[in-house]
């Protein structure tokens, strides 16, 4: 089954993630999502494999998230997403997913646990 990591290589907890993956013998496929972000559909999904909502891997000190007001309570999920892959920064990371389940690399050690 594949392993899929969304990566920034200028992250460290994303590098250590993919060090991690690597270290178990697994290459995951490498979607390096500020240039090629997830479509709304496919974010969704992943916040449904994590059981979270956007804010919850939104990076809030991020320009975007204060300059749009993403923080603002009428914002509806449609619209969080809609940010997310508009402004890819906005994106928390490591993701990893496999199969249909997901986890955030944060410690790295917590995706172990969908492997």
């Amino acid at each position: 089954m594949t392993v899929t990591i969304y990566h920034n290589p200028r992250c460290s907890k994303s590098r250590q993630t993919l060090a991690l993956l690597r270290e178990r013998g697994i290459e995951p496929q490498i979607v390096e999502y500020l240039n090629t972000p997830p479509d709304a559909a496919r974010l969704g999904e992943i916040l449904d494999m994590l059981g979270l909502e956007p804010r919850a891997i939104m990076r809030k000190h991020e320009a975007p998230f204060k300059d749009q007001g993403l923080d603002g309570p009428a914002l509806d999920r449609a619209a969080l997403l809609r940010a997310m892959v508009e402004n890819p920064i906005l994106i928390e990371r490591p993701i990893v997913v496999k199969g249909a389940k997901a986890a955030l690399g944060r410690p790295p050690n917590a995706v172990l646990d969908i492997l």
